[in-house]
């Protein structure tokens, strides 16, 4: 009797404590999509004086068929069009970050820190694009449990605005 009352008082004691989460391939509750989502919107916040550079109408293109791809799901016909977008346009970061949030998608989180590193370094390091840069890197990095590059990538969004000077 006694080894039955100690049984069910661990067990109570034990289902009112905290419990750990299982451990998982990521770090973050968040769907790749919602990610993406995410790292979009952040492009969006702010008054950013944006200059857009004339594109070349192939490169146009590929961006549609990559966009179409997207909205279809087909994530490997997307990644496709911006493969062949960045070798005639090399380098250029908008494609870059757009193929690091393709491999967010696709769950590959070193190739999209690697991509939207590379965007960041040819990136203008300021505006919409850098606050994407980084938070694609921020999330790549808690997925890949890198907790600590995660919060160093946060910290670097708020550098990407810069604050116009006040009008009088």
């Amino acid at each position: 009797m006694r080894f039955v009352i100690v049984t069910l008082l661990f067990l109570s004691m034990t289902a009112c404590g905290p419990t750990t989460p299982k451990k998982t391939g990521a770090a973050t509750s968040l769907t790749p999509e919602s990610m993406v989502a995410q790292i979009r919107s952040a492009g969006l916040l702010g008054n950013d004086l944006t200059v857009a550079p004339l594109r070349d109408p192939q490169v146009e293109d590929l961006r549609n068929a990559a966009t179409q791809a997207e909205a279809r799901k087909d994530l490997v016909a997307a990644q496709a069009a911006i493969d062949l977008a960045l070798k005639i346009s090399t380098m250029d970061p908008d494609l870059l970050q757009w193929q690091a949030e393709l491999f967010l998608l696709k769950k590959n989180w070193a190739q999209a820190e690697t991509s939207a590193m590379l965007s960041y370094e040819k990136g203008p390091k300021l505006g919409a694009l850098c606050r994407r840069n980084w938070k694609t890197l921020s999330f790549a990095r808690t997925a890949k449990r890198d907790i600590a590059g995660a919060q160093h990538a946060d910290q670097q969004i708020t550098k990407c605005t810069v604050t116009p000077p006040p009008r009088y």
